[in-house]
């Protein structure tokens, strides 16, 4: 052989598995037209891997002149079906190949398959008459672990032959002509044995398929779907490629349909050859791959939702379902792919789909009549997927629990550390919630999140007053206007308590905005028209009584009370001013915030349905 066989190995199987020695040796012995093929599988211990040995065993017609002078050269195929490699895929997990084959009724060759192997190696004597056939025995296990034991588990091995070879198996039973393939393994004492039959494959169902482009020769596909017990839901869905089949995903694992087993084979003469060299990958390109699978997938979720009404029922379930959380990708979704790819497979798409149209609008020097029809819908979507993220937030908030500590609440609301400026505000929709108070918020000037007194007095006073003042407010708005405008604005002060915390624990936020106040009212009347105060906590039942003691209780969907505050913020002469104090249980806020979302997003559910 005049190719270096270590290089290669190296070229051609650097990416390989112990399962694909079974494979090629089975699609060699299939080759050979062997109908009786065994392999027997040996292995003193899992943690003893050099202790590996494979035998396998056919009744083809064996290494006849013709056949060895092919195994001897790499790449000496008859056909496109033929890639003339497979044999290499041994040596990258043996390191000795012994081949004992008996042909011609009275010729047996004998040579032994390893990096050093050449042509004139074999040894061909005559022996008695008897019928063909070839035994591989595979030894030195070279690698220091079997990577997974489902390599060398009958019961795997007989699945994996069956998947590969459906398309030569179903042909063999439609021919009348029965292939056994018998796998045993002896494994740390322990037997196991599988046979799989031509003659146990179920009778496949043959349709046409038109393409609808002309990129393929004839199609057909090949299919049958038969009932079972859950425990042995089945699907195979494939490429028949040189009589053997490439697994195309045509349905997704989470939704197989249990209680069926269901084959789906998909062949034309232009798959011949349409693999790589290891044949592990199709050697398509991706528009062909992606034609075929969308075609491929349509016409098995044809045949299933006739075949099997209540899968239709289910899939028209699931897309209400994703209709209902994300109504800003309606029409961006392909009914094809509900239900048969993977549900993140479908958002994703039409997440795609969503961003290219909006690139391709922004991309656009000046809008035709249709691109500003179009960029009207696309403003309404983008507007639905920030109230959808509203309504993330709103969830997330009502799973906390009293295991969050105060700051998983603070980020929720405005992220700790930050402050933002109303100018920026359309890069920070997804950073800072403060429409979770009130929506009115969103227009803020600036927001102060966990940043100290100073600041926000600075940017009070339009940078006047630059005394130092390292107290922290959990949020601080200024909201209605900017201060530099010489006109009175407003302002918003919120402390914020973590669920679980004691009656007295709680209280301690009037204290915190009393103190805010004195440090703000001097410039009430000034600079500032209005200041709101807010507390916002965990109200139980103990701090509900007290509270109902001396405040009073507002309008909300949960518990909301209110009191005047008397606060002095001068000594001498004693000034004293009153300020509004409200007291906001946690779920309150939530569940405010969410009735103002849901009504949003119902109208913009029913416009986008309607459409």
């Amino acid at each position: 052989m005049k190719v270096k066989l270590s290089q290669a190995v190296k070229m051609f199987f650097s990416s390989s598995s112990l399962e694909m020695v079974f494979l090629e040796a089975v699609a060699n012995s299939l080759d050979a037209k062997a109908t009786q093929i065994t392999i027997d599988i040996d292995l003193k211990a899992f943690g003893q891997p050099e202790t590996l040995t494979v035998t396998v065993t056919d009744n083809g017609e064996g290494f006849t002149d013709a056949r060895y002078a092919k195994f001897s050269k790499l790449f000496d195929v008859d056909d496109g079906k033929h890639k003339g490699l497979g044999r290499l895929v041994y040596l990258c997990y043996f390191e000795k190949v012994h081949v004992e084959s008996f042909y011609e009724g009275t010729k047996c060759r004998r040579f032994a398959f390893d990096e050093q192997f050449e042509e004139d190696a074999a040894n061909v004597t005559k022996v008695p008459p008897r019928n063909s056939g070839t035994t591989l025995s595979m030894s030195g296990y070279p690698l220091s672990k079997i990577a997974k034991q489902d390599y060398v588990n009958p019961v795997t091995l007989k699945s994996r032959l069956l998947h590969e070879f459906y398309p030569l198996l179903n042909k063999a039973k439609e021919q009348k002509k029965e292939v056994t393939i018998t796998i045993r393994s002896v494994i740390e004492n322990h037997e196991t044995d599988r046979e799989l039959h031509s003659s146990e494959l179920p009778d496949l169902i043959s349709i046409p398929v038109d393409s609808p482009v002309d990129l393929f020769d004839k199609l057909t596909l090949l299919y049958s779907i038969k009932e079972v017990d859950p425990s042995d839901t089945s699907l195979i869905s494939a490429i028949a490629v040189d009589n053997r089949s490439k697994p195309l995903e045509v349905i997704a694992k989470e939704n197989h349909p249990i209680g069926y087993d269901m084959v789906f084979l998909l062949v034309s003469d232009w798959f011949n050859g349409k693999v790589d060299f290891s044949r592990q990958n199709l050697d398509l390109s991706d528009s062909e791959l992606k034609t075929i699978e969308q075609l491929f997938r349509k016409e098995v979720a044809k045949i299933i939702e006739e075949k099997l009404p209540e899968i239709k029922e289910r899939n028209t379930a699931t897309k209400q379902s994703i209709i209902d959380n994300y109504p800003h990708l309606i029409g961006y979704m392909k009914d094809a792919d509900v239900g048969y790819t993977s549900r993140r497979d479908v958002l994703k798409k039409a997440q795609e789909g969503f961003f290219r149209d909006q690139r391709e609008l922004l991309d656009a020097g000046s809008l035709t009549e249709e691109q500003y029809d179009k960029a009207m819908d696309m403003s309404a979507r983008a507007l639905t997927e920030y109230v959808l993220f509203r309504q993330l937030t709103i969830d997330k908030l009502q799973k906390t629990s009293a295991a969050d500590r105060e700051e998983v609440l603070h980020n929720y609301i405005s992220r700790m550390g930050t402050t933002f400026n109303g100018a920026d505000s359309a890069k920070e929709l997804y950073h800072n919630n403060v429409w979770l108070l009130d929506d009115k918020y969103m227009t803020y000037e600036t927001v102060f999140s966990n940043k100290e007194m100073g600041e926000l007095v600075k940017k009070i006073t339009d940078g006047e007053d630059n005394e130092r003042d390292n107290d922290l407010p959990d949020i601080a708005l200024v909201f209605s206007r900017a201060p530099d405008a010489g006109v009175p604005f407003d302002v918003v002060i919120v402390e914020l308590k973590r669920r679980g915390l004691t009656l007295e624990e709680n209280m301690k936020v009037v204290t915190q905005l009393e103190k805010r106040a004195r440090k703000l009212m001097k410039y009430y009347n000034n600079r500032i028209q209005r200041i709101w105060y807010y507390g916002i906590v965990d109200i139980d039942e103990e701090l509900e009584l007290h509270l109902r003691g001396e405040y009073q209780e507002l309008y909300s969907v949960g518990k909301m009370f209110h009191k005047p505050v008397n606060v002095a913020i001068q000594k001498d002469p004693l000034i004293v001013v009153p300020i509004g104090v409200f007291i906001w249980d946690i779920d309150a806020v939530v569940s405010d915030a969410e009735a103002r979302n849901k009504a949003f997003l119902n109208l913009i559910k029913s416009k986008f349905t309607e459409e």
